[in-house]
């Protein structure tokens, strides 16, 4: 897990001010939420494993689980200087939101995901909505990978992040001044 926040690049994300009314906050990652975590993180790869007749749910929970665990350190190594937040409705997670802001002149969105009760209520598009007037304020870009076939890459277009480079099955897509 990552250590406490200490930089301007590891600066907590803040919380639009329409959804602040609403009781959502965020606070830096601990070794305490990691069983909140992995179950986000079964909670949306589920439909994934879930047409496997072929294993019991103990096996499709038991991979998913070793799956969130690669992704986790992949994240914490190849982030270093993200800022790994967690988003809170009433002080309970609902959700996460990691940023790396190692380069000023862009902000990566590195992960962002809500539990599925959470979806389709506008949080996504107001923090990254937030996320572009911050980073328009700063004179930055903002990027994103996402999964070619992820739903949530036709949200981002709507938001004006435009494809840039295909990376395997993920599209790096980027808002802002493209070079």
């Amino acid at each position: 897990m990552s250590g406490p926040i200490n930089s301007a690049t590891r600066r907590l994300p803040t919380v639009p001010a329409s959804l602040a009314g609403q009781g959502i906050g965020v606070r830096a990652r601990t070794e305490a939420d990691e069983a909140f975590l992995r179950t986000l993180y079964v909670s949306i790869r589920w439909h994934e494993v879930e047409p496997l007749i072929d294993w019991t749910q103990d096996q499709k929970l038991a991979f998913l689980a070793g799956q969130f665990a690669l992704q986790r350190d992949h994240y914490d190594t190849a982030f270093a200087d993200c800022v790994f937040a967690i988003i809170e409705h009433g002080g309970e997670p609902i959700g996460r939101l990691y940023l790396d802001r190692a380069d000023p002149a862009e902000t990566r969105v590195v992960d962002i995901a809500f539990l599925p009760q959470w979806c389709g209520r506008g949080l996504g598009t107001a923090f990254l909505r937030h996320i572009q007037d911050e980073a328009r304020a700063e004179g930055a870009k903002v990027s994103i990978h996402v999964e070619n076939d992820n739903p949530a890459r036709r949200l981002y277009g709507r938001l004006g992040f435009e494809d840039v480079e295909r990376r395997g099955i993920y599209w790096l897509m980027r808002w802002g001044a493209i070079s």
